[in-house]
């Protein structure tokens, strides 16, 4: 039996990210910021919801190799296990760093980087489109003959592991940092400074870095974040906008073969005649600054109020989703994705919205109205419609507090 492990271990996340919060208060140190930790979990929500609609169709290419065209039955046992958890964490460093060294790639794998903070929400924010072509370098595992949900299993926990190690909190950790991937190493990986750049690739056990040459010891704490910040909240545009610097670029080039180029050369690469190559610039600390928006106190306040229904609607989905028809998955999913959307566009303080969000609010009702025939429907209908009416009040005494805010200013 297939067992989610990630979306099981949703309230540890939580916990722990209270949990470095509340150090972060005490030792009065600013760890996380509001409008970017809910937009990194914006992106963890919106990449589980996505991949309820792809994450069987992938474990069935590594189902079928498996029961056509293994070469060997591995049966399980400690050792099968251990080779298995090797096997796992060896293929996902290729991935990893190949992620970083192929356009095509890091245009999915760029939204985990996006952030500028550092803290256990970063690990989280996850692309929506990565998992569309992860799997394929876990296939010589189901060729060697690796049961699938022994595979699906040591790959949750791959994940998982990685979890904690986005963190500021956690310092070197002695002779582990020889073997086992860090939250130094990671921050490292994470880093925008040019010799940071490409680095640390690992999921589990650094040794792989060592041994590849792609290890670099984390020295002064990085500047986080990517070359070009993507100064957005916006959950959306996260995932999509370096794939349009890659169509833009590709108009640019010459040549159906340097268009081409432009989709699998590094980061940064442009034909010689455009200038080649462009290398990450030096950070100027004196002009370096984070992307920020500037919001009314009862805006922040009204998103984690909605925010927190959102989390548990999605929560509540990734858990039923096998009992819900395909068109009511679908409409949940784009409801979810949609509130996702909306909550970027008020951090952002976009023209429209306000109204957008009104949409968004009266659109939850005909989507509850689709589970109809579900016997806690007369439950569903009038909480909803309740959260609605409080939502719409609410959103009024914002703009009227904001208005005569504004007036007061003038």
């Amino acid at each position: 039996m297939k067992v989610d492990y990630i979306a099981l271990s949703i309230p540890i996340f939580f916990l722990l990210i209270g949990i470095e919060l509340l150090y972060g208060v005490i030792k009065k140190v600013k760890l996380y910021r509001l409008n970017d930790s809910i937009t990194n979990i914006s992106l963890g929500i919106g990449q589980q919801v996505t991949g309820v609609f792809m994450k069987t169709a992938l474990f069935f290419g590594y189902l079928y190799l498996y029961e056509n065209y293994r070469i060997m039955t591995l049966e399980s046992t400690v050792l099968v296990w251990i080779l298995l958890f090797i096997g796992v964490d060896f293929f996902y460093y290729w991935f990893h760093r190949l992620s970083h060294e192929v356009n095509a790639m890091w245009a999915a794998h760029i939204v985990h980087h996006q952030s500028e903070d550092y803290n256990l929400s970063v690990a989280l924010r996850q692309s929506w489109l990565q998992s569309a072509f992860s799997w394929v370098f876990y296939l010589p595992l189901a060729i060697l003959g690796f049961e699938p949900v022994m595979f699906l299993t040591i790959s949750a926990f791959n994940t998982l592991y990685q979890f904690w190690i986005h963190t500021r909190v956690i310092k070197k950790m002695g002779p582990l940092e020889l073997i086992l991937n860090t939250p130094s190493h990671h921050r490292v990986h994470h880093g925008s400074d040019p010799k940071y750049i490409d680095k640390n690739h690992a999921g589990t056990l650094i040794i792989w870095d060592r041994m590849f040459g792609t290890f670099q010891q984390e020295e002064e704490e990085p500047h986080y974040g990517i070359t070009t910040p993507l100064n957005s909240w916006n959950p959306v545009w996260a995932n999509m906008h370096y794939w349009k610097d890659l169509v833009d670029e590709s108009r640019q080039v010459k040549g159906i073969k340097d268009k081409i180029l432009v989709f699998l050369k590094p980061p940064g690469w442009f034909p010689a005649y455009l200038g080649g190559f462009k290398a990450p610039k030096e950070i100027d600390e004196t002009q370096y600054v984070k992307y920020d928006t500037k919001s009314f106190k009862a805006i922040h306040g009204y998103i984690l109020f909605q925010f927190t229904i959102v989390l548990g609607v999605a929560t509540l989905f990734l858990f039923n989703q096998q009992n819900m028809n395909w068109y009511q998955s679908l409409a949940v999913a784009l409801l979810l994705i949609f509130s996702l959307l909306i909550f970027g566009q008020l951090f952002e303080n976009r023209k429209h919205g306000v109204q957008m969000e009104l949409l968004r609010l009266l659109s939850m009702i005909p989507v509850a109205l689709l589970f109809m025939k579900e016997s806690f429907f007369t439950t569903l209908l009038p909480v909803t419609l309740v959260l609605v009416v409080i939502s719409l009040i609410t959103i009024q005494l914002i703009l009227e507090s904001t208005f005569r805010t504004k007036n007061r200013t003038i």
